[in-house]
């Protein structure tokens, strides 16, 4: 964070919302559940559900330190709910990740403006933790709170088109990758890696 404290005078700061298309990758759960499921092992089939309520967004702080780099912090409440099928094979009542499969991550940006056009080309990636919303539920029990489960990383590539000196618009595809290992309360746990992608639209306001 030093480097955020340590703005020069003509930094631009830039706010910005975005919400959009999400979806989630299959992957592998492992775990235990005791008085439940036992032991488990299996690849699960996530559905993202991104305008379901809560619906899938996102907000982002960007400190541009030049006119190409800048470093911000961002917050990005994406879901993951496991398929019917997933659910009824392996045992699971309920298993997602729905309040959400939140990410909060220190980023850093390269765009590429240009005096005569209003579009701009960024990239971005960033580090972070996950602090999803467990809603996990079986014969043995149900977990359902918030827990800081691992290490996320972000990868953002997109387009920004400005509609005056103070307020622009973008879209742009956005990755993540997580760790959660989410304890569950009957003594259990429960393992996920977990990929999203998100197409997003959003708009920003710079000061």
């Amino acid at each position: 964070m030093l480097p955020l404290l340590a703005l020069p005078a003509a930094a631009q700061i830039e706010l910005s919302v975005y919400t959009g298309y999400q979806t989630a990758p299959h992957s592998d759960v492992s775990g235990s559940d005791p008085g439940g499921v036992g032991d488990f092992d299996f690849n699960a089939e996530w559905k993202g559900k991104s305008f379901d309520i809560p619906p899938y967004y996102g907000i982002r702080a960007t400190w541009w330190r030049t006119e190409r780099f800048g470093l911000g912090l961002e917050f990005n409440h994406a879901k993951v709910y496991a398929s019917d099928d997933t659910l009824a094979d392996n045992g699971f009542d309920r298993l997602e990740l729905t309040d959400g499969h939140n990410l909060v991550t220190l980023n850093a940006f390269y765009r590429w403006p240009q005096p005569d056009r209003r579009w701009t080309p960024y990239v971005g990636g960033g580090l972070g933790v996950a602090i999803p919303h467990a809603d996990v539920m079986t014969a043995g029990g149900k977990t359902f709170e918030y827990q800081l489960t691992g290490a996320a990383v972000v990868w953002i590539a997109g387009l920004s088109y400005e509609l005056n000196e103070e307020w622009a618009i973008f879209g742009e595809y956005k990755g993540s990758y997580s760790q959660n290992d989410i304890d569950l309360d009957n003594g259990g746990s429960m393992d996920a890696n977990i990929v999203t992608n998100a197409l997003n639209i959003g708009i920003s306001y710079r000061f």
